[in-house]
């Protein structure tokens, strides 16, 4: 039995099996060049059909990119999936049909034991046709908010003002708050005493917010305006400006009236409240205190 093992081997044409093996390596390579030549230009067309300046679009900037950011996660994928499908049929020959048929049944499979991976494939289709939000825009689902940097067909990535990229899974995506749409409000409140006299202090105020509302432009939709006092605190009177703006241009508007608000009330003598910190102590600890140091005497230095 040694013997026939060993005149098994020597009778194996081991250079028919390196060719064929050199040949199987050689077609996997170049299957995966061919992928990746293909994926890289089919990215570069979609970015000059949809994201390049230079051109003219079918779609606004934000649609283009949340498209393409879609396309991209699609062909990746796709192009994944064929990759696989022909590497495995040149390591194990069969029939198309017969693997393709195979593929279909592991697919199916997979399906039903991934139900959150569908879930967030189809909540990815959703977000897109339904035009939720788009690539650019400022938005808040569940404890997240951020800009939405890219729209994937399973997940969405949300850059937070600190720097944080949140990975979301598009299924989870219940309910979403898109700071981005439409005229978005602009709100400073100022406090002033109650010796103050008020009428001067609004008539400041409106005077700083037509400075502001030639400056800022087209940025503002409905220009600043006093709506007068809105609260009487416990010390002082609450004056409140509003505003309209574009998307994303509120905060500016409202750190510049806060700026111009408070330099034009220091030019004008019109007092702001000053906080002062009190400290209150305990009147009989204090006398303890006192009464333990005379009997004591004085401290030798």
């Amino acid at each position: 039995m040694y013997v026939s093992w060993i005149e098994n081997i020597s009778d194996f044409n081991w250079h028919k099996f390196g060719f064929a093996a050199l040949n199987t390596v050689l077609y996997i390579v170049v299957i995966l060049v061919v992928a990746r030549v293909a994926y890289g230009l089919l990215i570069y067309l979609l970015r000059r059909m949809l994201v390049d300046p230079k051109g003219k679009h079918l779609l606004d900037e934000r649609k283009a990119n949340t498209l393409f950011s879609l396309l991209r996660s699609m062909l990746f994928y796709g192009i994944t999936f064929t990759v696989i499908l022909h590497t495995f049929r040149v390591l194990f020959p069969a029939d198309t049909g017969t693997l393709l048929a195979s593929a279909s049944v592991l697919g199916v499979a997979l399906g039903f034991g991934s139900q959150s991976l569908v879930k967030d494939i189809i909540g990815g289709f959703f977000i897109l046709f339904e035009n939720q939000f788009s690539v650019g825009e400022l938005v808040k689902t569940g404890e997240f908010i951020g800009t939405v940097e890219e729209t994937g067909i399973r997940t969405t990535h949300i850059r937070a003002w600190g720097g944080e990229l949140h990975i979301i899974p598009n299924g989870s995506i219940t309910a979403v708050t898109n700071f981005s749409r439409g005229k978005m409000l602009a709100k400073v409140e100022i406090q002033i005493p109650y010796d103050e006299d008020l009428d001067r202090a609004m008539g400041v105020m409106s005077a700083v917010c037509k400075e502001v509302s030639v400056e800022f432009g087209k940025k503002i939709i409905e220009a600043p305006t006093v709506q007068g006092v809105t609260q009487f605190g416990e010390r002082n009177v609450v004056l409140r400006v509003i505003a309209f703006t574009q998307p994303n241009e509120q905060w500016s508007l409202e750190r510049e009236l806060r700026r111009r608000i408070h330099s034009a009330f220091l030019k004008e003598g019109i007092r702001t409240p000053q906080f002062q910190s009190i400290i209150v102590t305990d009147p009989m600890k204090r006398s303890f205190n006192d009464e333990k140091d005379t009997m004591m005497g004085p401290r030798d230095k």
